[in-house]
């Protein structure tokens, strides 16, 4: 399954914002627009699935720092929202959907340190055929679920006011529905991390060990890279994006023995290896990058947050070429401030690119309705 939509509301500069996604789908907007919100909504949503959304939350400064900061509706609620859509990729609409609603602690109540969220509502639902089917809900601290046998059953009643039921649960024999979609939302990756200092977990040899989807940051580059030419054997796609990057040069990815490791040769020093602590934080930005995109198995999403960064304009089409190609293997996602960038991609996607703008104060997508759909899609 692919995401189908995505639903923040009161999150940061989100006031209230659906929008649909595709297969490749591509955000392009100035700087303090918003773009990150919107990428951190979706990390959210995978902390939900993985039971650490009060630790991500807390790290933000607590729920004060991630809601709204703009107006609010006399007497509404100080709660984030967050949801997505799941849908099979050959056919339209949403077929599962997930959505988590979280607010403030009461001042003094039991259950939750200050920076923590109060869980309020949490749902997994069914869409079949016009008609909706909980598969799991949370009301406070119970949980009911729906089972194999298609029986509403109770799960709990020993949440903590902090924790996630997607997260906190995890029985695939009783309940394979939930844990299918628990599964996928934990497989997605984010890569926004991928440092290139001289202390970058990039410029380092990893263990070497068979690995076939790159960390989010990057730390096992040099054996995901030792899996594709070593174990795999197959180099024609990562052969094409380094001499697509940099014409007449070869990666030089020498066998493994306890550790793994890698450099590249240039043209103008062709008996040379530059290993990888010696390469400019560009050209390293674009092998990690090449890592996650061609990885022997790539991960059911992947978001890109400025993937441009480091990177010599002269490299902006060839990483196009490359994300369009992985978004033929899976869902790709991204957000960049990059025009060059969100131009290529148009080019060698087939997808325009959706620009980010600041409205009222508020992170809106140009040319979205109020319904969650663009108006080019009618």
């Amino acid at each position: 399954m692919i995401v189908r939509e995505i639903h923040a509301a009161n999150y940061r500069s989100l006031r209230s914002i659906r929008f649909p996604t595709g297969r490749l789908t591509v955000f392009v907007g100035a700087n303090g627009v918003g773009k990150t919100n919107l990428y951190r909504a979706l990390q959210l949503l995978q902390a939900s699935a993985a039971g650490t959304l009060a630790r991500e939350l807390a790290t933000e400064g607590g729920m004060v720092s991630a809601f709204w900061a703009g107006k609010r509706r006399m007497g509404e609620p100080a709660r984030i929202k967050l949801s997505a859509g799941f849908g099979e990729p050959a056919l339209e609409g949403v077929l599962y959907s997930y959505e988590v609603e979280i607010g403030v602690p009461p001042p003094g109540g039991p259950g939750a340190f200050p920076l923590e969220p109060d869980l309020k509502d949490e749902t997994l639902l069914f869409h079949h055929r016009g008609r909706v089917q909980k598969l799991l809900e949370r009301r406070g601290r119970s949980v009911m679920g729906r089972d194999a046998d298609g029986r509403r059953v109770e799960i709990s009643r020993d949440l903590l006011a902090s924790e996630t039921a997607l997260g906190a649960f995890d029985a695939p024999q009783r309940f394979p529905d939930v844990h299918a979609l628990r599964q996928l939302m934990l497989d997605w990756r984010f890569y926004h991390d991928l440092r290139t200092d001289s202390a970058s977990p990039l410029r380092r040899p990893s263990l070497a060990v068979a690995t076939p989807t790159l960390a989010s940051d990057g730390s096992n580059l040099a054996a995901v890279l030792a899996t594709l030419i070593h174990i795999r054997c197959d180099t024609v796609d990562l052969d094409r994006a380094i001499e697509d990057a940099f014409p007449g040069a070869r990666l030089d990815v020498p066998p493994p023995g306890k550790e793994a490791s890698f450099g590249m040769v240039f043209p103008d020093h062709p008996r040379r290896v530059f290993e990888a602590q010696e390469l400019s934080d560009g050209t390293l930005r674009y092998l990690a990058l090449a890592g996650a995109l061609l990885s022997l198995r790539l991960p059911s999403f992947i978001a890109l947050n400025e993937p441009e960064s480091s990177l010599h304009p002269d490299l902006l089409d060839p990483l196009a070429r490359l994300i369009a190609r992985a978004s033929e293997r899976t869902q790709v996602w991204l957000v960049t401030h990059s025009e060059r960038l969100a131009a290529a991609l148009e080019k060698h996607g087939g997808v325009a690119p959706r620009t980010v703008i600041k409205k009222d104060g508020e992170t809106w997508i140009d040319g979205l309705k109020q319904i969650g759909r663009f108006d080019d899609e009618g």
